[in-house]
């Protein structure tokens, strides 16, 4: 007989097997089924078991935890964030609405009045028919105020308009003006009710908040504006130009 190296080869690997355990209970996770099932060894069994339970509460409390802590800091940090912005939009706001009346006046050749009215809303009146053009109204938490505290020395206030007592201070200098109203001309000035030019100073804050206190300044021969912020110097706050 002819010795076949395949052949031989080929019973070799199918009488050399390795033993497999059989069962016919099914391991957690396997189908039932009426077929014998091998059955794996070692710790695999429980291993497999243990890794479809989930989280324990211990690490669902862990994570939690975590989550309310990085939350808590996050909203600490962005706190003072908010609160500027605030008082940013309401100063916006404000020179915005001066700077409408004059470009109002100028390009349309007519009188424009801008009144503000305590505690945060501001109005543009076209003089001539007493029709009102545009309301605004200043964020809830902001407000025309002069918080103590703000310089009022004479040569520290804002353009050395008024004393940082009154936060709607216009008709620097004149008499029988009105102080909340400034009427802006076809050629841009600023001017009170009786013709007069009409200077004047603007506070607004946050209550309570001396950081977060703004002014404009209105130069009426011109009509110019200037905006400015409190800042602070070796702990004393001074006005500097925004």
């Amino acid at each position: 007989m002819k010795f076949n190296r395949d052949g031989a080869r080929r019973r070799l690997r199918r009488t050399h097997t390795f033993p497999v355990q059989w069962s016919t209970n099914p391991w957690p996770g396997q189908d039932v089924s009426g077929e014998l099932i091998p059955k794996p060894k070692g710790k695999n069994n429980r291993m497999g078991s243990r890794t479809m339970r989930g989280f324990s509460l211990i690490e669902m409390m862990s994570t939690v935890t975590i989550i309310l802590v990085v939350s808590g800091v996050a909203i600490l940090g962005i706190q003072p964030a908010v609160r500027y912005s605030r008082i940013n939009n309401g100063y916006n706001i404000t020179l915005g609405a001066i700077r409408q009346a004059r470009d109002y006046s100028v390009a349309q050749r007519q009188e424009y009045s801008v009144t503000f009215t305590a505690p945060n809303t501001i109005t543009i009146t076209q003089t001539g028919t007493g029709n009102v053009i545009d309301t605004y109204q200043l964020p809830t938490d902001v407000s025309f105020t002069a918080i103590s505290g703000i310089p009022t020395a004479a040569n520290a206030v804002p353009d050395g308009f008024g004393a940082g007592a009154v936060a709607i201070d216009f008709d620097q200098g004149v008499t029988g003006g009105v102080k909340n109203v400034i009427y802006f001309m076809p050629d841009g000035t600023g001017q009170d009710v009786n013709g007069n030019i009409n200077n004047g100073v603007l506070y607004l804050a946050r209550g309570g908040e001396l950081d977060s206190s703004h002014a404009i300044t209105v130069w009426g021969a011109t009509g110019r504006l200037r905006g400015w912020r409190i800042f602070y110097n070796n702990g004393a706050p001074y006005w500097r130009q925004n």
